[in-house]
């Protein structure tokens, strides 16, 4: 089956395999193997460097891949230095609705990781956009752990403000209307309203210039986005579907967010 489609011009594709397809009966077999694929990868790599760089989503579509990932073995934690890709701005520093904070609850806190860096905000997030740009350039990016957003976002690359070839690492963005209401559908704010309009976000080439991606993307609300990303043009108006110009992404998918064309037997 073929992955590829219209392309806009100057973007290279090389297609998702099916065999980069991972479709599991549940959210939480969709979980485990992505959390297995994630920490074969990283073994494999710390058997071979000193170090390994990691970038993770911060959102209730990962949490079961991330507490499965927190529960296997073998793995020296002491060698991995984590990154995160979005932050909103305007939340006070210790609001529990901050990604730094969501994923130092479900994640940074139950593995002893050599290095967490959060992204900042205030006073003046330009200034932090530039200093997380240059954390994240000191050397390659391994592996990124990601989802996609019911609007096809990766990160918080909304289609309004998507850019595939962005020449920013790490930039300021407004979010669009759909983007902010998924955050109160997951139960994130209790209101629209609460949701802040700003964000710093890393960008789509930062994502994709990761060695390999692991993208979990369950539930029936995101089903059309993974259609779009999947058999769409490559462009903005579906950012994720930039994915498929990546040669080494695995999609991890339940029975609710699989299209039915891919609907065939499930990986337990």
């Amino acid at each position: 089956m073929s992955m590829m489609a219209s392309v806009a011009p100057g973007i290279p594709t090389s297609g998702i395999p099916t065999s980069g397809i991972a479709i599991s009966e549940t959210r939480d077999a969709m979980g485990r193997a992505a959390a297995s694929d994630v920490a074969a990868a990283l073994r494999e790599r710390l058997a071979r460097q000193g170090r390994v760089r990691m970038v993770f989503a911060a959102a209730p579509s990962q949490a079961e891949m991330l507490d499965a990932l927190a529960g296997e073995r073998d793995i020296d934690w002491r060698r991995v230095t984590a990154f995160h890709m979005d932050e909103y701005l305007g939340l006070a520093a210790q609001a529990p609705e901050r990604f730094g904070a969501w994923l130092t609850r479900h994640f940074f806190s139950r593995v002893p990781l050599a290095a967490v860096h959060l992204i900042g905000q205030e006073p003046d997030p330009d200034r932090e956009a530039t200093r997380y740009a240059a954390l994240l350039s000191e050397a390659p990016i391994d592996l990124v752990c990601l989802g996609i957003g019911v609007n096809g976002h990766l990160a918080f690359n909304d289609p309004p403000v998507a850019d595939l070839r962005d020449p920013k690492q790490v930039k300021i963005v407004e979010l669009d209307a759909i983007c902010r209401q998924q955050q109160v559908d997951d139960k994130c704010f209790a209101t629209l309203g609460d949701v802040p309009t700003h964000a710093i976000t890393l960008t789509i080439p930062r994502l994709l210039d990761a060695s390999q991606l692991f993208c979990v993307v369950p539930g029936a609300a995101k089903r059309a986005a993974v259609e779009q990303s999947l058999y769409g043009p490559i462009g903005e108006a579906c950012p994720a579907s930039a994915l498929r110009t990546h040669p080494r992404c695995t999609l991890y998918l339940d029975r609710d967010s699989a299209p039915p064309r891919l609907q065939a037997p499930a990986r337990a």
